[in-house]
Protein backbone atom coordinates (compact mmCIF):
# COMPACT_ATOMS: atom_id res chain seq x y z
CA UNK A 1 0.00 0.00 0.00
CA UNK A 2 1.18 3.53 -0.76
CA UNK A 3 2.82 5.38 2.11
CA UNK A 4 0.24 8.19 1.97
CA UNK A 5 -2.68 5.84 2.63
CA UNK A 6 -3.29 4.83 6.24
CA UNK A 7 -3.69 1.11 6.97
CA UNK A 8 -3.81 0.93 10.75
CA UNK A 9 -5.74 -2.35 10.60
CA UNK A 10 -2.57 -4.04 9.31
CA UNK A 11 -0.06 -2.43 11.69
CA UNK A 12 2.52 -5.10 12.62
CA UNK A 13 3.44 -3.67 16.04
CA UNK A 14 1.95 -4.66 19.37
CA UNK A 15 -0.62 -2.11 20.48
CA UNK A 16 1.41 -0.96 23.49
CA UNK A 17 4.47 -0.35 21.27
CA UNK A 18 2.79 1.76 18.58
CA UNK A 19 3.50 5.41 17.92
CA UNK A 20 -0.17 6.22 18.50
CA UNK A 21 0.23 4.92 22.05
CA UNK A 22 3.64 6.33 23.09
CA UNK A 23 5.94 9.11 21.91
CA UNK A 24 8.86 6.93 20.84
CA UNK A 25 6.68 4.12 19.56
CA UNK A 26 7.10 1.96 16.48
CA UNK A 27 5.41 2.74 13.19
CA UNK A 28 5.23 1.27 9.68
CA UNK A 29 5.57 3.31 6.48
CA UNK A 30 1.82 3.83 6.24
CA UNK A 31 1.44 5.16 9.82
CA UNK A 32 -0.86 8.24 9.76
CA UNK A 33 0.31 9.38 13.21
CA UNK A 34 3.75 9.83 11.68
CA UNK A 35 2.77 10.87 8.15
CA UNK A 36 -0.25 13.13 8.63
CA UNK A 37 0.96 15.67 11.16
CA UNK A 38 -0.56 18.57 9.22
CA UNK A 39 -3.97 16.90 9.42
CA UNK A 40 -3.43 16.27 13.12
CA UNK A 41 -2.91 19.99 13.67
CA UNK A 42 -5.97 20.78 11.56
CA UNK A 43 -8.16 18.37 13.49
CA UNK A 44 -7.10 19.84 16.85
CA UNK A 45 -8.45 23.18 15.66
CA UNK A 46 -11.85 21.49 15.26
CA UNK A 47 -11.74 20.35 18.88
CA UNK A 48 -11.21 23.98 19.91
CA UNK A 49 -14.85 24.60 19.02
CA UNK A 50 -16.65 24.57 22.38
CA UNK A 51 -19.52 22.34 21.23
CA UNK A 52 -17.21 19.82 19.58
CA UNK A 53 -14.96 19.78 22.63
CA UNK A 54 -17.92 19.22 24.98
CA UNK A 55 -19.18 16.35 22.81
CA UNK A 56 -15.75 14.71 22.62
CA UNK A 57 -15.09 15.23 26.33
CA UNK A 58 -18.36 13.64 27.44
CA UNK A 59 -17.85 10.76 25.02
CA UNK A 60 -14.46 10.04 26.57
CA UNK A 61 -15.85 10.34 30.09
CA UNK A 62 -18.59 7.88 29.13
CA UNK A 63 -15.97 5.52 27.71
CA UNK A 64 -14.09 5.50 31.01
CA UNK A 65 -17.22 5.03 33.08
CA UNK A 66 -17.96 1.86 31.13
CA UNK A 67 -15.36 0.07 33.25
CA UNK A 68 -14.93 -0.83 36.90
CA UNK A 69 -11.62 -1.32 38.75
CA UNK A 70 -9.84 1.53 36.93
CA UNK A 71 -8.20 2.57 40.19
CA UNK A 72 -6.75 -0.93 40.65
CA UNK A 73 -4.98 -1.12 37.29
CA UNK A 74 -5.57 -1.57 33.57
CA UNK A 75 -5.22 -5.34 33.74
CA UNK A 76 -8.15 -5.50 36.18
CA UNK A 77 -10.64 -3.53 34.06
CA UNK A 78 -14.15 -4.94 33.97
CA UNK A 79 -16.78 -3.72 31.48
CA UNK A 80 -20.07 -3.06 33.24
CA UNK A 81 -22.50 -1.23 30.94
CA UNK A 82 -24.38 -2.40 27.84
CA UNK A 83 -24.48 0.01 24.90
CA UNK A 84 -28.11 1.02 25.41
CA UNK A 85 -27.29 2.26 28.91
CA UNK A 86 -24.20 4.08 27.69
CA UNK A 87 -26.27 5.87 25.05
CA UNK A 88 -28.73 7.02 27.71
CA UNK A 89 -25.98 8.18 30.06
CA UNK A 90 -24.12 10.02 27.30
CA UNK A 91 -27.31 11.79 26.22
CA UNK A 92 -27.87 12.82 29.83
CA UNK A 93 -24.32 14.16 30.08
CA UNK A 94 -24.98 16.26 26.98
CA UNK A 95 -28.29 17.49 28.42
CA UNK A 96 -30.19 16.16 25.42
CA UNK A 97 -33.94 15.97 26.00
CA UNK A 98 -35.35 14.86 22.65
CA UNK A 99 -34.06 11.69 21.02
CA UNK A 100 -34.79 10.33 17.56
CA UNK A 101 -35.18 6.59 17.06
CA UNK A 102 -34.93 5.43 13.44
CA UNK A 103 -35.70 1.74 13.19
CA UNK A 104 -36.28 -1.05 10.70
CA UNK A 105 -39.70 -2.64 10.38
CA UNK A 106 -38.02 -5.98 11.08
CA UNK A 107 -37.04 -4.71 14.54
CA UNK A 108 -40.36 -3.11 15.42
CA UNK A 109 -40.73 -5.17 18.61
CA UNK A 110 -37.23 -4.24 19.71
CA UNK A 111 -37.99 -0.59 18.87
CA UNK A 112 -41.00 -0.64 21.17
CA UNK A 113 -38.84 -1.84 24.06
CA UNK A 114 -36.03 0.59 23.24
CA UNK A 115 -38.41 3.54 22.99
CA UNK A 116 -39.94 2.74 26.38
CA UNK A 117 -36.48 2.36 27.89
CA UNK A 118 -35.39 5.85 26.84
CA UNK A 119 -38.72 7.31 27.92
CA UNK A 120 -38.16 5.75 31.35
CA UNK A 121 -34.96 7.81 31.51
CA UNK A 122 -37.04 10.98 31.03
CA UNK A 123 -36.23 11.49 27.35
CA UNK A 124 -38.78 12.50 24.77
CA UNK A 125 -38.54 9.91 22.00
CA UNK A 126 -39.53 10.59 18.39
CA UNK A 127 -39.54 7.24 16.57
CA UNK A 128 -39.85 6.69 12.82
CA UNK A 129 -40.12 3.36 11.00
CA UNK A 130 -38.16 2.70 7.81
CA UNK A 131 -41.29 2.23 5.67
CA UNK A 132 -42.65 5.68 6.50
CA UNK A 133 -44.33 7.40 3.55
CA UNK A 134 -45.45 4.23 1.73
CA UNK A 135 -43.34 5.04 -1.33
CA UNK A 136 -43.30 2.15 -3.84
CA UNK A 137 -39.94 0.65 -4.73
CA UNK A 138 -40.62 1.44 -8.38
CA UNK A 139 -40.03 5.10 -7.50
CA UNK A 140 -36.30 4.41 -7.18
CA UNK A 141 -36.19 2.21 -10.27
CA UNK A 142 -36.56 -1.30 -8.91
CA UNK A 143 -37.86 -4.00 -11.23
CA UNK A 144 -40.27 -6.67 -10.09
CA UNK A 145 -37.61 -9.37 -9.78
CA UNK A 146 -35.56 -7.11 -7.48
CA UNK A 147 -38.26 -6.89 -4.83
CA UNK A 148 -38.49 -9.02 -1.71
CA UNK A 149 -42.20 -9.70 -2.20
CA UNK A 150 -42.20 -10.35 -5.96
CA UNK A 151 -45.54 -9.69 -7.58
CA UNK A 152 -46.83 -7.48 -4.79
CA UNK A 153 -46.84 -3.80 -3.90
CA UNK A 154 -43.77 -3.14 -1.77
CA UNK A 155 -42.89 -0.02 0.19
CA UNK A 156 -39.28 1.07 -0.04
CA UNK A 157 -37.15 1.89 2.99
CA UNK A 158 -37.06 5.66 3.28
CA UNK A 159 -34.14 6.84 5.43
CA UNK A 160 -34.25 10.34 3.94
CA UNK A 161 -37.84 10.82 5.07
CA UNK A 162 -36.89 9.39 8.46
CA UNK A 163 -34.31 12.13 8.82
CA UNK A 164 -36.66 14.82 7.50
CA UNK A 165 -39.21 13.90 10.15
CA UNK A 166 -36.63 13.85 12.93
CA UNK A 167 -35.05 17.07 11.68
CA UNK A 168 -38.50 18.68 11.66
CA UNK A 169 -38.99 17.55 15.27
CA UNK A 170 -35.59 19.06 16.12
CA UNK A 171 -34.25 15.93 17.75
CA UNK A 172 -30.91 16.45 19.47
CA UNK A 173 -29.48 12.95 19.14
CA UNK A 174 -30.57 10.22 16.72
CA UNK A 175 -30.31 6.50 17.44
CA UNK A 176 -30.28 3.94 14.62
CA UNK A 177 -31.76 0.51 15.20
CA UNK A 178 -31.27 -2.08 12.47
CA UNK A 179 -31.29 0.03 9.33
CA UNK A 180 -30.12 -1.77 6.18
CA UNK A 181 -26.67 -1.36 4.69
CA UNK A 182 -26.80 1.77 2.54
CA UNK A 183 -30.02 3.01 4.08
CA UNK A 184 -28.06 3.80 7.23
CA UNK A 185 -25.55 5.68 5.06
CA UNK A 186 -28.28 7.91 3.66
CA UNK A 187 -29.58 8.51 7.17
CA UNK A 188 -26.14 9.69 8.32
CA UNK A 189 -25.87 11.94 5.27
CA UNK A 190 -29.18 13.74 5.83
CA UNK A 191 -29.50 13.81 9.63
CA UNK A 192 -29.23 17.29 11.13
CA UNK A 193 -28.49 15.89 14.60
CA UNK A 194 -25.51 13.76 15.59
CA UNK A 195 -26.16 10.03 15.38
CA UNK A 196 -25.23 6.83 17.12
CA UNK A 197 -26.02 3.19 16.40
CA UNK A 198 -27.63 0.89 18.94
CA UNK A 199 -27.65 -2.13 16.62
CA UNK A 200 -26.92 -2.85 12.98
CA UNK A 201 -28.83 -5.24 10.75
CA UNK A 202 -27.56 -8.75 10.13
CA UNK A 203 -30.44 -10.96 9.07
CA UNK A 204 -28.44 -14.18 9.33
CA UNK A 205 -26.53 -13.62 12.56
CA UNK A 206 -29.23 -12.11 14.77
CA UNK A 207 -27.88 -8.60 14.22
CA UNK A 208 -24.43 -9.57 15.47
CA UNK A 209 -22.23 -9.25 12.34
CA UNK A 210 -19.01 -9.85 14.27
CA UNK A 211 -20.05 -13.45 14.78
CA UNK A 212 -18.82 -14.07 11.22
CA UNK A 213 -15.44 -12.56 12.14
CA UNK A 214 -15.16 -14.54 15.37
CA UNK A 215 -15.78 -17.78 13.43
CA UNK A 216 -13.84 -16.91 10.29
CA UNK A 217 -11.49 -19.85 10.86
CA UNK A 218 -14.37 -22.28 11.24
CA UNK A 219 -18.00 -21.80 10.16
CA UNK A 220 -17.34 -18.67 8.09
CA UNK A 221 -14.00 -19.71 6.59
CA UNK A 222 -15.57 -19.17 3.16
CA UNK A 223 -15.19 -15.42 3.74
CA UNK A 224 -11.45 -15.85 3.38
CA UNK A 225 -11.72 -17.01 -0.23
Amino acid sequence: MKKEFANCAQCPSKIADRLCKKEDGEFPLFCPTNNKRELMAECLEEYDDSQVMAFAKQASIQEGEGYENREVGYEFLKPVKPRILEIAEFAQKMNFKRLGLAFCVGLRQEAKIVGKFFESKDFEVISVICKVGRVPKEHIGLHEHQKIAIGSFETMCNPILQTFILNDAKTEFNILLGLCVGHDSLFFKYSAAPCTVLAVKDRVLGHNPLAAIYTIDSYYRSLRT
